[in-house]
């Protein structure tokens, strides 16, 4: 299965695009493996929403590539969603390729599947490019996210700066690796890489590894990660507030996850996102596919 998107140099697309995976079929085994070609060229801006998600029961492995060229001076938006069932198997890779003076903005966020992994890979072929990475993913009960982000920053003057939260309940596992790499010849390069999980759970774990290769020297690029839990003093400020504690469990979640998702420039994206966080500890509120444009 293949997609192709062309947008046209110095075209504005007012409207995201949005391309729909959705499994259905419930006890038999199904792979797919979608492929996806997005040009944006020179100077042209648009906005690109990739979601996935199948019914409970469905057993399912998809195999997904996405690859985008975004021209010089374009501009543009790339979000993708998972939120797969509870049987399913997602991999996928989204290879990016950035020109002179160009932005991309990148919004991952998975909360389906059992076994879950996406890698984005950005290269900064030309001078004065920017990508902006946000992540956010929320395992429960045996789920496993992996995710990971490499950023090559292969010209001067190039900057990047990424976020990526998991939050982790009952027995999940979570790994994030994120690899900023510093060219020679990428002089100025500024480049800012940030890594939180929020821990739910004793028995859930997670693995996190940002690193830098720098092989520049006049640059400024930091990285960090941090692994915590609920503060209970957060708690018993809010439950002594008279709310309860369900409730109050489900705020500071949220306001954890809010970092990431309040980023989400496309806005019927960011507010089918909040409903899935503030549905309540179960995400049963349907596939976001049917509340986008």
């Amino acid at each position: 299965e293949g997609v192709f998107v062309q947008l046209a140099a110095g075209a504005v697309q007012e409207e995201p695009v949005h391309l729909v995976h959705l499994w259905t079929a419930a006890g038999k085994a199904r792979v797919a493996h979608p492929r996806a070609l997005i040009l944006a060229e020179p100077n042209s801006r648009a906005a690109i929403v990739e979601s996935y998600w199948g019914s409970h029961g469905s057993v399912s492995l998809t195999n997904a590539v996405t690859e985008i060229v975004v021209g010089r001076g374009a501009v543009l938006e790339h979000a993708k969603l998972q939120e797969e069932g509870d049987e399913a198997f997602h991999m996928a890779t989204v290879q990016v390729h950035q020109q002179s003076r160009s932005s991309f903005t990148s919004h991952v966020v998975f909360l389906g599947g059992s076994l879950a992994r996406n890698e984005i890979n950005i290269r900064l072929e030309g001078r004065r490019c920017r990508c902006t990475l946000n992540g956010l993913y929320w395992a429960r009960g045996r789920q496993h996210m992996d995710l990971r982000t490499r950023i090559d920053h292969a010209q001067p003057a190039c900057a990047s700066e990424e976020l990526y939260k998991g939050i982790l309940d009952e027995r999940a596992r979570g790994v994030f690796n994120g690899k900023i790499y510093v060219h020679r010849a990428a002089q100025q390069t500024d480049a800012k890489q940030t890594n939180r999980a929020l821990v739910l759970s004793d028995q859930a774990r997670v693995n996190t590894k940002p690193q830098l290769e720098i092989f520049a020297d006049d640059v400024r690029c930091t990285h960090g990660a941090t692994v915590g839990q609920i503060e209970p003093e957060a708690m018993f400020y809010l439950r002594s507030r008279g709310i309860a504690e369900r409730r109050a469990r489900q705020l500071l979640i949220w306001a954890f996850a809010n970092d990431v998702v309040g980023r989400i420039g496309l806005a019927p994206l960011r507010t089918a996102v909040e409903q899935l966080l503030t549905a309540g500890d179960g995400l049963s509120v349907g596939p976001v596919a049917g509340r986008l444009p």
